[in-house]
């Protein structure tokens, strides 16, 4: 069995439905250590202009958790209350499960991840977590744009957010790519502002933690914009 990762997305219209998914950063703590089987797992908000900014997206809350196996994510997912009670509020939400081909760095003191090998080829995901310094939070938010300006304009991503745990202290960015080789174009443009950010990252020692992982796709659930994101991909 390999472990499964599901990063499950909901969003809301109502100002009251916003405002009890706000609540439920708090609330929903005593909620998700019951939940059977479940490994690590996250509650996080979003930042607005698709995620990639410090300005948090009321409309837009997201859960990731680990599992032992991809169909125990299903049925936990499906049937749990906690994931029950986030659909019936939410205007729309989807759910990707994917397993992880690699890993680097921590997440609040963890390892979450247990890597499998990395398929040849096909479609993958990426996610990128960092704890920001404070003193270093002016420059680092200074760089976002540009990257977020880059990454919309690659014709190669299927899709991307930038979520959190705390806003402004903890980023997360997720993104979908066709393959490998795609990914890492945009990743190494030499001179680009993603280039330049990691540059920087590295020379003036920004984080306080930081982890880095990739994934296999498996297959998701529900829709995000009125349909499914992995819509045209090859997940054979």
């Amino acid at each position: 069995m390999n472990q499964t990762t599901t990063l499950s997305f909901f969003r809301f219209d109502r100002w009251q439905d916003r405002a009890w998914a706000l609540t439920m950063m708090g609330a929903a703590r005593l909620a998700m250590p019951r939940v059977p089987d479940i490994g690590f797992w996250k509650l996080c908000g979003s930042g607005t202009g698709e995620g990639f900014t410090p300005r948090p997206n009321t409309a837009v809350y997201a859960i990731l958790c680990t599992w032992p196996d991809v169909e125990t994510a299903r049925d936990r997912v499906a049937n749990t209350t906690i994931f029950q009670k986030y659909r019936a509020r939410a205007t729309e939400d989807w759910t990707i499960f994917l397993t992880p081909t690699s890993a680097r760095g921590n997440w609040s003191g963890q390892e979450p991840f247990l890597p499998v090998s990395e398929p040849e080829s096909g479609p993958l995901a990426a996610l990128t977590r960092a704890t920001i310094k404070p003193g270093i939070l002016p420059r680092f938010w200074s760089r976002v744009p540009d990257i977020s300006a880059v990454i919309g304009k690659d014709p190669n991503v299927v899709f991307k957010i930038g979520i959190g745990e705390v806003p402004m202290l903890h980023q997360i960015t997720f993104s979908i790519w066709p393959g490998a080789t795609e990914m890492a174009a945009f990743a190494r443009q030499q001179g680009g502002p993603h280039a330049e950010a990691i540059k920087a990252v590295r020379e003036g020692a920004w984080f306080k933690e930081e982890l880095y992982a990739r994934f296999a796709i498996l297959g998701d659930t529900g829709t995000w914009g009125g349909k499914s994101p992995l819509q045209g991909l090859d997940l054979s």
